[in-house]
């Protein structure tokens, strides 16, 4: 008995040790520690990593190289803000406002700007270089960060119109609400819930039941409205830049008069300031003509 019991020990282990190997074997391309792999996925490569580490910490840890004054900045982010967020940071619609709001956080309705509320000088690059300008993210240059980032801060009154932003100086900026964020150290403690002379749930009674009326009738939605619900409302819907607003006779009268060919080309190729397919080149042609005829019929759906 002891000896069976020997050897289904020693194959038993043999077992363990055999898949263990099998393990690593067929994860060949992956961290050669089987615990904590599970089989699916690789490990991720430099050249991916790079790609989400990105982030700029407030002692400007992360930045790259690169230099830019706020004068170099204006002439960008007329370009490519203030469509958005107005010649002056004074925001446009409900875009938010960048500059202003000094002494405005203690009152009902604090006016929250880069100036008045943004903690760190770091944040604004980081905020621009990730998600800005809005219709292509990331596409702005190092260089170009800089500028619009120091431009910015000269329309917040932080910097001199002259003054150059580096890697070197830009944690060094002092923002008026430095000292305006702490660590909450209040401690954590358990919600005690009161109970005491509750209703025994027993004892209750449902007395009468609501008529509910359902409307089964399909909702009729036009050929495009998905499309520029996606992709054109943003700014169309607000007039951004003035971009004509559906259903405005005033605005729409004389485009269409153009004919719906050149309202097409002006879609697919870029007018004025907006780009090509108001920037998401992932669109088929025909879905931004569903668009454009979807803008086209709400014309005439409110002249009619």
């Amino acid at each position: 008995m002891f000896r069976l019991a020997k050897v289904l020990v020693v194959l038993a282990s043999a077992t363990l040790v055999a898949c263990s190997v099998s393990v690593i074997i067929d994860g060949a391309d992956q961290p050669k520690q089987v615990a904590g792999y599970y089989g699916v996925g690789k490990a991720a490569s430099p050249e991916e990593i790079a790609g989400w580490d990105i982030d700029i910490r407030p002692d400007g840890l992360g930045l790259p190289d690169g230099s830019a004054s706020a004068e170099d900045g204006e002439m960008l982010y007329e370009d490519q803000c203030a469509v958005c967020h107005g010649s002056f940071g004074e925001g446009v619609d409900r875009y938010p406002v960048l500059a202003g709001g000094e002494g405005t956080l203690t009152e009902s309705r604090p006016e929250k700007t880069v100036g008045s509320y943004w903690p760190y000088a770091s944040t604004l690059w980081d905020y621009i270089h990730r998600a800005m300008p809005f219709e292509a993210p990331q596409s702005l240059s190092d260089q170009e960060v800089y500028a619009i980032t120091a431009y910015v801060l000269y329309l917040n009154d932080l910097v001199d119109y002259e003054f150059v932003l580096t890697r070197d100086n830009l944690a060094s900026i002092e923002m008026p609400n430095r000292d305006g964020f702490f660590v909450d150290d209040r401690p954590d403690t358990s919600n005690e819930i009161y109970m005491n002379n509750c209703k025994d749930p027993a004892s209750i009674r449902i007395t009468s039941e609501p008529e509910l009326v359902v409307d089964v009738s399909p909702v009729v939605r036009l050929p495009g409205a998905g499309v520029y619900d996606q992709a054109c409302s943003i700014c169309h819907a607000n007039g951004v830049g003035a971009a004509p607003i559906p259903g405005d006779n005033v605005d729409w009268s004389e485009r269409i008069g153009k004919g719906r060919d050149e309202l097409l080309s002006s879609a697919l190729f870029g007018i004025g300031i907006m780009p090509a397919k108001g920037g998401h080149a992932y669109l088929s042609d025909d879905e931004v003509a569903t668009a454009v005829d979807f803008m086209i019929e709400l014309k005439r759906s409110f002249t009619e």
